[in-house]
Parts: structure tokens; C-alpha cells; sequence
């Protein structure tokens, strides 16, 4: 008798005791589950954890031979193989942590699993796109099939976190999407053609699921619209983090660590 191995996203465990609750951290684009690296010690103190690769990440990347082929990507599938690592785990519900495009599979797999979601801990939150970063957006898309995808990650790094103190996120941000392939690249792009009826939806409905937004203050680009989406939800929290950019779980990892995990025990 043979054994499937079960098709599931690369992930790693760090199991602490079955009275704490799980939480699943989802990296963004071009990422991979390192980006969470100064997280990693408080958190399994204090809780379950579970870091997972998404499809075409990290060491989730040649996995399957049918993501391999496929032209695009949907955010319900990326959400489903997310279920599928916590069915396989036995884990029923957990508290969500994510960074960036992170933040909108978070929020689609609220949508979709709602009793699958204690609480969502958005970083870096996508909620709309302003002026600057649609043309970066259409840009990307226009010239997709002409540069090396490196060129386009490298200008969009450079803009989403300019700063010198944002150095080290962005060289992270950088050195994790050398890892990807051009073809993997195309799909995560063409996946942003559809993103923008998601985020209207997100900003419209509030779903009764407790969420904190984390954001740096000098996220130029997404901050706006987080602070204008706070002000009607009822069940949302917005912290602001000093001297830090779009990926502020790396820029003021302390900060960051000290309100999520505050507000997870919260929920308990």
C-alpha cells in the first residue's frame, strides 16, 4: 500500500502546549516566511506558531507540478492552501498575522472561513492603492514581459520604502524575491488585476472579526486609506509605529511584537 504525501504549503511548526492558541503568519508578495525572523522568539513564548510559504515561495516554490503550469493564480486558491496546511495540522482556528499582500489573503480568508479566523493582525495593510502606487501597478504590468522581473522588484522596493532606516526591510524585501522565478513573478502580477473590487469589498463590509492595523508612519502610500477604514469599523484597531515604513514588523520589530501579541492575548 502506497502513501500520498498530502499536498500541502511548505510550513514550519513551533508548538508550545495545547491550552495556547495558533497563530499563522502570511508573508507578502515575493516574500517568503523569513521575513518574519524577529518575530519568531516572542511569539512561540507566547503562543502556537505556524510560518508558512505561500505557492511559489520560499520552499514552497517547485512543489506541485500543476501550480507550475498554470498561467495565473486566485486569491481564493491561495487562501484554500492555507486552510489545507491547518487541516493538516488539525488545527481548527487561529489568529492571522500578515505584511503587505499578506494583509488581503488574511482578509479574503476571513471572507471565506470566517469560523476559521480568531483575529487578524494586518501589517502594512493594502486596503487601496493611491495615484502613485496604480501607476507603479500599471507600469509593472506594461513592461512585465520585456525587463527582468528583478528591475521591476528593485524600483518598487526603492519607492514603497526610500528611507535609510528602511534599508534593512528593503534589501530583505529584495534578497526574498531573487528567489523567485520570472513565471512566478507574472502570475503574483496578473493576480493584482482583480484586486481592486477585493479591496472595495474589504473597505465596504466590515466582517465581526476583531482586526489591528499595524502601520508605520512613514507609509506614505497605505496609511491614508487604513486611518480614513478605522474611523467606520467598529471592530478594527489602528496603532501607528514611529520611524517606520511599509514592512514595520522588520523596520520596529519590538513595536510591532509588543501590540500584536498584546492584542492577541487580549482576545483570549
Amino acid at each position: 500500500m502506497s502513501l500520498t504525501k498530502p499536498k500541502v504549503l511548505y510550513h514550519k511548526v513551533y508548538f508550545k502546549g495545547n491550552d495556547l492558541p495558533w497563530v499563522v503568519f502570511i508573508h507578502g508578495a515575493g516574500g517568503s516566511s523569513a521575513i518574519w525572523f524577529k518575530q519568531i522568539r516572542n511569539y512561540k513564548e507566547n503562543f502556537n506558531v505556524v510560518l508558512v510559504d505561500l505557492r511559489g515561495h520560499g520552499r514552497s516554490a517547485n512543489l506541485f507540478q500543476e501550480w507550475k503550469n498554470k498561467k495565473r493564480y486566485t486569491f481564493e486558491e491561495i487562501s484554500k492552501d492555507i486552510i489545507d496546511v491547518l487541516d493538516y495540522r488539525g488545527i481548527e482556528k487561529a489568529h492571522f498575522v500578515g505584511i503587505s499582500l499578506g494583509t488581503i489573503i488574511i482578509r479574503v480568508l476571513g471572507e471565506l472561513y470566517p469560523e476559521r479566523v480568531s483575529s487578524m493582525v494586518l501589517g502594512g495593510a493594502i486596503i487601496r492603492f493611491n495615484t502613485r502606487s496604480k501607476l507603479l501597478l500599471w507600469f509593472a504590468r506594461m513592461i512585465k514581459n520585456i525587463v527582468p522581473y528583478m528591475w521591476i522588484y528593485r524600483i518598487y522596493a526603492w519607492i514603497l520604502l526610500p528611507k535609510k532606516r528602511h534599508s534593512e526591510s528593503r534589501n530583505l524585501f529584495i534578497r526574498e524575491a531573487k528567489k523567485l522565478y520570472q513565471k512566478e513573478f507574472l502570475r503574483w502580477i496578473r493576480i493584482t488585476t482583480n484586486i481592486h473590487p477585493i479591496m472595495r469589498n474589504f473597505r465596504e463590509r466590515e466582517l465581526p472579526i476583531p482586526v489591528l492595523y499595524l502601520m508605520g508612519d512613514e507609509d506614505y502610500m497605505f496609511l491614508p486609506s487604513v486611518k480614513a477604514l478605522v474611523e467606520n469599523h467598529s471592530n478594527a484597531l489602528l496603532k501607528i509605529i514611529p520611524n517606520s515604513g511599509h514592512v514595520c514588523n522588520v523596520d520596529q520589530p519590538e513595536e510591532f511584537n509588543r501590540h500584536s501579541i498584546r492584542f492577541i492575548h487580549g482576545l483570549a
